[in-house]
C-alpha cells in the first residue's frame, strides 16, 4: 500500500513538474524519460513487522504415544502386562466327593468322599485271646487272615460299625475291586472296602481278602460320608444281589468274619461294633447290597 502511493506522489510531482513554466519548453520524449528515471528511483520500504511478545508455556501434558513411535525395550525388573503362569503340578488328592460329570464318552463313576492317612493312635486294643481260640475252628478264617487281623495296630473306640456291602457285578476280587478304584474313581488308598469275599468267579467261593486298609488302619471309601468312612469297616461280597442270591459260603465266611471283627476291634461303651448293611447308613439313597441281600438274616444275627 506505502509503495503505490509513494509512485502515486512521484508520478503526480512528475506531472505537475512538467506542467510548470519551467519545463514547459519539455518535449514529449524528455517528459517521458523523465518520468522513467523516476519510477526507476522508487525502492520498496521494507514493512516493519511489529515485535511479538513472549506467551508463558503452557504446562506440559503427557502426550499420548503414537503407533510408529518405539515402544521402548522393556527391563527385567518391569512387570509384563501378561503374566504367564507355570501349570500346578500335579499332586496326589483324597478321595473326591460323588460326581457325575463325564470324561470324554465315559461317565465318570462317583468318587466318595473320604480322607486319607493313617490316624494317630490314641491307645491300641490287643488282641483278645479267645478271638483266635485253638479248639475254635474256622472253615474261611485261615490261619495267615487271622495273622493278618490280630497283626493290625487297631485304636480303641475307632471301628464303631461294620458295613455289609456287595460289588454289584457278578465277578471280581480284591485287586480288580483295587484295580477300578485307583484307576476309574482315583482313590489314593486303592481299595474302598478292608475286606473282600469272593463268589467263586475270580476268587474263592467263600473266600476272604485283606485290603491295605484294614492293614495299615486307614479309613475306608465304601460310604458317601467322610464322618462314617473314618469309624466304619467295609466287607463286600462279590456279586450282584439284585439279580443273584448270595452264596451259602459267603454267608458262612460272612459270619466268621464279622464275629472276629467284632471282636477284635473291641467293645465301645460296652458295646461290640454294630452291623448294618449299605443302605440303611449311606446318606445318599442305595440299593447296596441289593433286593435279594437276607437283610432279615443279618438282622437276626446282630440285633
Amino acid at each position: 500500500m506505502r509503495k503505490g502511493i509513494v509512485f502515486l506522489l512521484l508520478a503526480f510531482g512528475v506531472l505537475a513538474t512538467a506542467h510548470s513554466p519551467i519545463h514547459a519548453a519539455m518535449s514529449e520524449a524528455e517528459k517521458k524519460s523523465l518520468f522513467l528515471r523516476a519510477r526507476e528511483d522508487i525502492r520498496p520500504v521494507p514493512r516493519q513487522q511489529p515485535q511479538a511478545t513472549p506467551r508463558p508455556k503452557p504446562a506440559s501434558t503427557p502426550r499420548k504415544k503414537t503407533s510408529q513411535e518405539s515402544t521402548p525395550t522393556k527391563t527385567p525388573d518391569a512387570t509384563p502386562d501378561v503374566i504367564e503362569l507355570e501349570p500346578e503340578r500335579a499332586k496326589p488328592e483324597p478321595e473326591k466327593k460323588s460326581s457325575s460329570k463325564v470324561r470324554g464318552d465315559v461317565p465318570a463313576a462317583p468318587i466318595l468322599i473320604e480322607k486319607s492317612g493313617r490316624v494317630e493312635s490314641e491307645g491300641e486294643v490287643a488282641p483278645p485271646k479267645s478271638s483266635g481260640g485253638f479248639f475254635k475252628r474256622y472253615r474261611y478264617l485261615t490261619p495267615s487272615v487271622r495273622r493278618a487281623i490280630d497283626k493290625a495296630r487297631v485304636r480303641k473306640g475307632r471301628w464303631k460299625y461294620i458295613i455289609i456291602h456287595n460289588s454289584g457285578t457278578r465277578q471280581g476280587n480284591a485287586r480288580a475291586f483295587d484295580n477300578y478304584h485307583r484307576r476309574v474313581r482315583k482313590m489314593q488308598n486303592g481299595l474302598a472296602y478292608h475286606f473282600v469275599i469272593g463268589n467263586g468267579t475270580s476268587s474263592g467261593d467263600g473266600e476272604i481278602e485283606i485290603g491295605p486298609r484294614w492293614t495299615k488302619q486307614l479309613n475306608g471309601g465304601h460310604v458317601a460320608s467322610d464322618y462314617l468312612n473314618n469309624i466304619a469297616l467295609g466287607i463286600c461280597l462279590v456279586g450282584d444281589f439284585n439279580r443273584d442270591a448270595v452264596s451259602k459260603n459267603q454267608l458262612e465266611a460272612l459270619k466268621e468274619l464279622t464275629d472276629y471283627l467284632r471282636n477284635r476291634v473291641g467293645k465301645i461303651k460296652s458295646k461290640r461294633s454294630i452291623v448294618v448293611p449299605h443302605k440303611l447308613i449311606n446318606p445318599k439313597p442305595t440299593d447296596c447290597p441289593g433286593d435279594r441281600f437276607p437283610y432279615q438274616w443279618l438282622q437276626r444275627e446282630y440285633r
